[in-house]
Formats: structure tokens, sequence, C-alpha cells
């Protein structure tokens, strides 16, 4: 059965390429570059509901519909969504990433820190994963798939997965590009106090950023992004010393990579260039291991025969591989660390038998065809070949064998199968990734062995062609280009070896999350886990053991587990557009543009949507959805039902089938305004049954209090008339009455009837208390109820407020002559927050301490009335308000930070302080009194005052400290080397810090000593 008639959502503005009059690359190419010079901003808010058919196309649209179906409110029950996009690098997929993840936060409206977390992710992993190339500026160098998982509309935690980091960017970079974001992040961003802290120098002196930095605007910028970084850090939830760890094994790694080697002329072997000692001693200080257990790592091998250990020692080549591997293998690892820690931390906190709803993104490397091409982007090129496939399957294969199926009148359309690609790369045995695994299992095996063997297997196949003349590669016709690889260096990035010993080194590291990093075991789709130790068995190194997954082997069991992902949600496909190559604003080059439509297939895609039918629901789906627009009891799941429901509709340009309906992309929201209909009309129904109901009920209640006035006046009038009778049957003389004054407000009127009040939040008095005595003090409502056992709750957590308080964050709040702050009260209710504001001018604010749970509240003087923003204390102690996107280090910090920028979301400023209401009256003394006993007054004042001269004298025993650590200069600034080299102050102040913190429990003076000793003393006494 037909539908006659196709009405489609009205063209022109809204940009829609589907409904197009003539559908061809000419009128595809104008509507896309009208749409891109037009340069619109749209409002998120407009697509907030579910409803966007008559708006423009945008991501905001995407994140909706992806958002609203996870629901189950488009037409179909709950079910999981992803979000695949795809696009060239640089086209715009990381930026639509958090276009998404900003516009689905905004319809949770949660208003919780989970959602802040969330979106504070991708700075971080910008920092640590993007680079510039010659075709981005920020390009992502690993791809990332992001789940959301929501308890029916409120997100309640975040996973995420990442894959193929490409580690080789750390020590080589071609001309043109850049090392990863952080290392010049932290140069911009660290003070000279700092970068001393960690060993870190001139930028132009480190090989591994190539000399080159950038200009003063540039590095400024760069500063910026460094603090979004510790932001970003803070907010998610790491703590500060796993922070400063982390940047002390990166200042490791670019000191290790000045390391260079010279032959040993006596014993033929290699040793460190007298030129490079310095950064050797750096390196080994900032990784916190022994220089000479380094060393040995660098310039030789170790191996285990019958019990004997045999070194051999590198050439200049493998030492220099030793140091670059090193150098892959500990920034891998942190960030696969980052990536652990993350997931960790944003993990959803609620019952494992709560099935919840899920929604991932997907934001992966995009294609790349450099001048030189290697294993890299082999393995990016797969997985967006792996893609091309996927949206092949569910835009073309399934949907058009549907069509088949249930027999219906379509054209089939042709589009470009990339499935003999997918099998060259991904066959097995004789796949080009199997092809390259059984070639790096052989010892003996080299580049150019690995490329004859291609070149026997694949003769005579149409999409791989050996390579030219005497160069040592290959080329692959990928389904958006041929590609050319250059073989040099496959078999050895798919090793991913590390040099013997190096494993036991960092695990026996002082620094302890460089030890955790290597105690972690790492799975079989390349994943850290921190929380899985790795077995140690002596004189075998299970890092570089035979059954260890090669980087290929991992990039394919990771992809398979991402697409089964994939496969089992319902995809929503975002195809990013470059505009040009040169990386210009406002600039369409026509046939860059031309040529991504041509291989994406998008010219077939619009057309297939145009024509086809995107929506099938089955014939008991529709009716069970829909069977509330026939407006009787109990439809029954039929074909008949579901064409009766159509036909009570306006809907036209349906299509019934054998066994399902055929819907265009736009029936679901005109359904859905039928729906909302009957919703608006069900409420409204409710709204005059329930006024019907209450006035009911009130005229009821007004009856009854009538009836109880009256016969309450009948006995005062029976009672009165008892009296009189009794006084004359005494016949006793009566004192004559006093006549009575005339009363201001006589009671000639009638009784009237009780008039109830609407309860107030803010009046403490029942509905009728125009009953209630005016001398009488108004009850307090619920007082009645309250058992004995809610008065203890109740005690009991202001009794744990009150020890939180003393015990963490007294001294932090204390400024330094002993005293709160102004704007610090004590644990005083809402109400008495207001009153304190009331007659205050705009601005005044004040923070009081919670009555129900650990933490506070700023009470901020706004327009009309006050605010109330909840300070939430974070688990590395970090004060952030919740619903901001900025953690901060103390309270102190944070009210002095909102002092010049405002809160969201009426981004109001904190101005004038609001002290106590009377000096002779703190309210917060019994936090005082914590903390004494006896006289309140007297030994309050000098218990603070004791606790804040232990305070100052912390502060100048850790600036002892770190004075100290600071002390001795580097090996490489002295122009001649002491009997004992100096220990990096990386290390020192570590050391320093740890002491400062050991000092405070009593710790050994051995201990204490330990900064007056060079590295190997220091760690003996370790």
């Amino acid at each position: 059965m037909v539908s006659l008639g196709e009405p489609r959502p009205p063209t022109g503005a809204a940009g829609d390429l589907a409904a197009l009059a003539e559908l061809d690359e000419a009128a595809l190419l104008g509507g896309l570059r009208e749409r891109f010079l037009r340069q619109l901003v749209y409002v998120a808010e407009r697509y907030r509901h579910h409803q966007t058919g008559m708006l423009p196309p945008h991501i905001f649209a995407v994140a909706s519909r992806a958002y609203h179906a996870m629901l189950g409110r488009r037409g179909g029950g709950p079910q999981n969504q992803c979000i695949v996009i795809s696009g060239e690098s640089g086209a715009g997929k990381t930026e639509s990433t958090k276009l998404l993840l900003q516009h689905i936060m905004h319809l949770c409206k949660g208003n919780s820190q989970l959602e802040q977390q969330i979106l504070q992710v991708n700075p971080l992993l910008e920092a640590f994963g993007n680079a510039q190339t010659v075709m981005n500026d920020n390009s992502s160098r690993f791809g990332k798939y992001i789940q959301l998982r929501f308890q029916n509309n409120t997100v309640r935690g975040a996973k995420l997965s990442e894959y193929l980091l490409e580690k080789s960017r750390v020590v080589q970079q071609d001309a043109g590009e850049r090392n990863f974001h952080i290392f010049y992040y932290m140069f911009a961003g660290l003070s000279s106090e700092e970068k001393d802290m960690y060993g870190l120098l001139d930028p132009s002196l480190y090989r591994y950023i190539s000399g080159r930095f950038g200009t003063q605007d540039v590095a400024q910028r760069w500063k910026h992004k460094y603090q979004e970084v510790c932001n970003a850090l803070d907010m998610v939830g790491f703590q500060e010393q796993e922070q400063v760890d982390m940047q002390a094994i990166l200042a490791g790694v670019l000191s290790l990579g000045n390391v260079t080697f010279e032959p040993e002329e006596s014993s033929g072997s290699v040793k460190v260039s007298e030129a490079s000692q310095g950064w050797l001693q750096a390196a080994a200080g900032q990784f916190g291991v022994q220089e000479d257990e380094l060393l040995k790592c660098l310039i030789c091998t170790m191996s285990v025969t019958r019990g004997e250990q045999i070194h051999r020692f590198h050439t200049q080549q493998q030492a220099e591989d030793a140091r670059d591997s090193i150098a892959k293998v500990a920034y891998g690892r942190v960030f696969g660390w980052i990536v652990c820690k993350i997931n960790e931390l944003l993990a959803e906190n609620v019952d494992p038998e709560v099935e919840l709803g899920e929604i991932g993104i997907l934001d992966i490397f995009g294609f790349e065809n450099f001048a030189v091409n290697r294993f890299e982007q082999l393995c990016i090129n797969l997985a967006n070949e792996q893609l091309q496939h996927f949206f092949n399957h569910h835009i073309f294969q399934l949907e058009q064998a549907t069509y088949k199926e249930e027999e219906l009148p379509w054209e089939t359309i042709t589009f470009n199968n990339n499935e003999p690609v997918l099998n060259l790369l991904l066959a097995k045995p004789l796949g080009l990734l199997s092809l390259l695994d059984e070639q790096s299992a052989f010892p003996q095996a080299t580049d150019k062995t690995f490329v004859d063997k291609l070149n026997n297997t694949f003769k005579g196949n149409l999409h791989f062609q050996p390579g030219r003349g005497h160069v040592l590669g290959f080329s692959i016709a990928h389904y958006a280009g041929k590609v050319q690889y250059a073989a040099e260096g496959f078999l050895e990035k798919n090793r991913d070896t590390l040099p013997a010993n190096v494993h036991g080194l960092f695990i026996n590291s002082i620094t302890p999350l460089l030890s955790v990093l290597f105690t972690a075991t790492v799975s079989r789709t390349g994943t850290l886990m921190p929380h899985v130790k790795a077995k140690i068995i002596p004189g075998v190194d299970k890092f570089n053991s035979t059954r260890k997954q090669s980087a290929g082997a991992q990039f394919r069991h990771s992809l398979m587990v991402l697409m089964e992902r994939m496969y089992s949600a319902s995809p929503h496909f975002v195809r990013c557009i470059k505009p040009n190559s040169q990386k210009e604003p406002g600039m369409v080059d026509s046939q860059v543009v031309l040529l991504q439509l041509r291989y994406n297939g998008l010219l077939e895609t619009i057309r297939i949507r145009r024509d086809g039918f995107s929506w099938r629901p089955s014939f008991e789906e529709f009716a069970e959805r829909y069977g509330i627009l026939l407006v009787k009891p109990d439809t029954p799941l039929t074909k008949e039902s579901c064409l009766e429901i159509l036909q009570s509709t306006e809907l036209t340009g349906w299509i019934c089938g054998k066994s399902r309906l055929f819907f265009k992309y736009w029936h679901q929201e005109q359904l859905a305004k039928y729906v909302e209909r009957l919703e608006r009309a069900a409420v409204f129904i409710q709204k005059v049954f329930r006024g019907f109901r209450c006035r009911k009920s009130y005229l009821k209640l007004v009856a009854e209090l009538r009836a109880q006035a009256q016969r309450l006046q009948e006995e005062a009038e029976k009672e009165r008339s008892r009296q009189l009778a009794m006084e004359a049957e005494a016949q006793i003389p009566m004192p004559r009455k006093r006549r009575p004054q005339p009363c201001p407000h006589p009671r000639d009127k009638p009784p009237q009837p009780p008039v109830p009040r609407p309860r107030s939040k803010l009046t403490e008095s029942t509905p009728f208390d125009n009953f209630l005595d005016r001398s009488v003090p108004c009850p307090v409502l619920g007082t009645e109820e309250a058992t004995g056992k809610e008065a203890k709750m109740r005690k009991l957590k202001r009794g744990a407020t009150l020890r939180w308080f003393k015990e963490t964050q007294a001294q932090k709040v204390m400024q330094d002559d002993g005293a709160f702050p102004s704007w610090l009260h004590g644990m005083i209710s809402r109400r008495e927050a207001e009153n304190l504001l009331i007659d205050k001018p705009l601005g005044c604010f004040l923070v009081r301490i919670s009555q129900s749970r650990p933490g506070y509240i700023l009470t901020y003087k706004g327009e009309g009335r006050c605010r109330h923003y909840m300070i939430q204390m974070q688990p590395n102690a970090r004060y952030v308000i919740l619903g901001e996107d900025r953690a901060h280090a103390s309270l102190t910090e944070l009210v002095r930070y909102h002092q010049s920028v405002g809160i969201q979301p009426f981004m109001e400023i904190l101005s004038v302080p609001c002290g106590q209401k009377s000096s002779e009256s703190l309210d917060y003394e019994d936090l005082e009194c914590l903390t004494s006993g006896g006289p309140r007054r007297a030994k309050t004042s000098r218990a603070w005052t004791r606790i804040a001269q232990n305070k100052a004298q912390a502060r100048r025993d850790a600036a002892n400290d770190l004075t100290l650590a600071s002390a001795p200069p580097y090996a490489w600034r002295c122009s001649k080397y002491s009997s004992s080299p100096p220990i990096p102050q990386a290390l020192l102040y570590r050391s320093a810090v740890k002491l400062s913190a050991l000092r405070m429990k009593n710790t050994s003076d051995m201990v204490k000593m330990a900064l007056l000793y060079p590295l190997p003393m220091l760690l003996d006494l370790s």
C-alpha cells in the first residue's frame, strides 16, 4: 500500500540537501558552498526539543535526535545510539565532537558536576593526543570512542576508549609538523621556578621538539592552553602529586632525547657522549632511577642463559633506537594512564542491575595521504576503510536488501563497495597485517623481506601496487584514493619492543606514577590496566616476550571491539567536509570539496535518503507506539490497526510492506506532533479534573468547618442558657456587670467561612491560621510527626560536618592572622543567610557551611532575590561551584576568581563581602569551640593563634626545603664537575615535598638528611 504525495520540510534557508529539486554534483556543491559562506550561528536552545524538522540541519539536531531516540521518544523503545563522525584530517571532527557533547549535556540539564567533568575530557585529551601536521594545526593523533551512560534522562557516567596513539611522533616529526601539544604548553605555561623544579631549560635545546617553539603570540596562546589543561586535570579529579609526577616524566622524555652516543675506541662498544652526560643525569633524576642503571639499558642488552647473565653491547644505531623506544613507551603509558584514570573518575555509581542507556560518539583520525606515509598512516586509513564499510552497510546494503525483501517498488542505487580493500588488509592468514605479524616474529626479517612477501602475495590484486624502481614501499587503492606507503620502519613499529631491563628499572622507580605505569598490564586491545599487576619473572622480559601482542594485532582487536559496539547500536552519521587544503578560513576550493563528495558517496547517500525510507518499524512496534492516536483502549498490534492509525492522520508518502511500514525521515517528527497534541489534551483534561476534585474537597472541608463552628456555637448557647437557668434558680444577687466598651472592630457581621491560605516555604503556619489566636505563636508544620530518630539523624549530620570542618578545612580557610575571612559564616540556615543580605547592596555575598553535608554554600544578593550556589569539595581537594567549569585550590581562590569572573548562568560577580551581624556574637563560634574547651572567647582566640603560628611555621619549613632543593646547579651548567654530581632538581623537589609531609608525621632524621646526599645515596636511603 502506497500513500500518494510526499510533502517535505521546506528548503531554502533550511538547507536540507535531500530536498533539492535537482540532485547532481553541481547542485550539491552549490548548496554546500552557500551554507558555508553564510557563516550562520545557530542557538542551541532551538534544537533542544525533538521536533527539529523545520530547523536548518545542524550538529545540534544530530545530538538532539540521538538523545531523544535513546530515551525512546522517536517512534520506538529506548535503544543505544552511536554517532559516527568521519572526514579528512582537518575537516572538523574534533570540534564537532565538542559541540555534540555540549548539546547533549545541555539536553540533560542535570546540573551535576559530572556533566562539567565530561566536558573537560576533550581539552585534556587534545593536549596529550593532538599535534600540528601539514594538514591540520590540531590533528588528533589517536582515535577515541566516548560512551555516555544515562539513567532515564540524566547522565550517570562515561567511559573512554582510545585507539592507536601515534607514539612515533614523540621522537620524530616531519617538516612543518610539531610534537604533541603538551610539550609546548608546558614550556609556555610553567613559571621559571616550576621549570627549575622539573629541570626544563630553553625549549630550543631539545631535539624531540626540533628546537622550534613559536612567536610571542603563539606562546601566549599556549600559556592559556596550559592553564586550561591544569584546570581540566583538577576538574576531572587528578591528584596534585599525580600531576607533578606526570610532568616530571614528560620532562624526563625530553631530556632523554638529548642523550647522544659515540663509539668506545678501546672496546668497540658505545658510550654516552661527554656533551650529553648532564642530559643523562637529568633524565635519570626526572624518571627517579639510578643513572648507571639507565645507562646500561641504553648501551647494552642483558640476557640469561643457563643461569648466567650475558651482556651484548649495542651499536650506535641500536643505542639510539633503545633511547627512542624508552621515550615512546613512557609517553604512551602516560597517555594510557590518563585515559584509564578518566574512566575511573567518571565511572557510573549506580546499581549494576540497573539498565543504562548509552550514546557513543566516535571521533577517530581522518583519512591521511602525506608526502611520506608510514605504519601509522596505514592503520589510520584502515580504520577509515572500516568506517566507510560500516556506513555502506547501514545506508546502502541493509536498507536496499529490506526493500527487496518487502517487495517494494525500488530502483537499486549502486555504490562504491570497499570490501575487497578490507580483505586485502585484514584477511587471515594472507592479509597485509597477518603477513606483517608473521614477518615481525622472525628475528632475521627486515622491511625488504616484508615488501617482497607482499609483492608475491598480492600480485595481480587490483587494489595493490608494488613500489616503483628502488623505492622500498607499496601502494594501496583506498576508497578515498591511492596512497603510497614507505615500508621503512614497519617491522620495528609493529614489534613495539622495549630495551631489556627497562621494564624492571621503571617498576623500581622512586617516582610513584612511573612505577605504577610499568607495573600495570596491557590488554589484548592495547589498553593499559593499572589495577591489574603484571607478574614479574626474574630473567624474563615479559614486555618483549613472544606472547606479547604486536601493535598491528592490538589495533586490529580494538577495531573489532569498536565495530561490535557500533553494530549493536542505532547509528547516526556526521560527514565533515574540508573546505580547502591551505588551512585558510572562509575559502572554498571546489575541486577539494568535490573530491570528498565523490569518494564519500554523498551523492548516492542523499539520493537514497531522498527516495528511500529511513524509518522502518514493524507493525507491532508502530501499533504499540502510536495506538494512542485512535483514542480507544486495547488496540490490537496488527497491520489493520496500523493502517487505521495512519488513515486517522494526514501523513502522506509512506508505504506498507509485507511485515513492516516504511516512512520518510521527516515522518517521525510529524507523528510526534500528533502524539504531543494528544498529550497536551490529556494534560488539560487532568488539569480540569484535578481542579474539580480539589474544589469539591475544598467545599466539603468548608462545609465541615462551618458545621463544626455551628455546633460549637450551639453548644456555647446551650451552656449559656444552662448557666442563666442555674443562676435564676439560686436567686443569688449577682454583682452588676460592667457595661462593655464598644469594640473598635465590631463583629456584627455574620461569620465568614475560613479561607485556606496557600502554604509557603517561608511561612511556618497552618493553612487555617485565621482560626488561631494571634497571641499564640504559630506552630511549625511537621514537628508533631518529627520522631526522635529524625532529630538524632540531624544531630549526627551536624556533628559530622563540624568534624569535617575542624579536621580538613579550618586551617585552609583561616587567614595568616588567625581570623576567618569576613565573608565566611558558620553553619547558618538559608533563611538566616537571606536575612543577613536583605538590606545589603546588589552583589553582596557570603559563604556558609552546609547543614546537611560536608561542603559550603555561596549565598549571593541578586536582582530581586538571593541565589544559593553549592560549592563542592572534590576528592582531589579542589573547590568547584556546581555547574562551573573551573576548579580552585582553595576557597579563598574561588572567591577571588569570581570577584572578576561571573558565576554561570547569570554571570553574577561577587562584589561586597557580608560580614558578621555583630562582633560580639559570631555565627561560627560553635566551629571555633571544637578546638578549645572551657571559657570560649579567650581559649578560642589562643587556639586559633596557635594554629596560625603552626601554619606559618609549616610554610617557612617548606620554603627552606625548597630553597635547599633548588640550591645545587645542573651538571651542564657547571664549568667543572664536583666530586659528587649534583642531583637534578625535579628529584630534589619531590624529596622536599615528601620530606615536608613526612615531617608532619615525625619521620626519622635519616629521611630528613636525604636532601644532603647525591642520587645513589638517596636511593640507598629510600
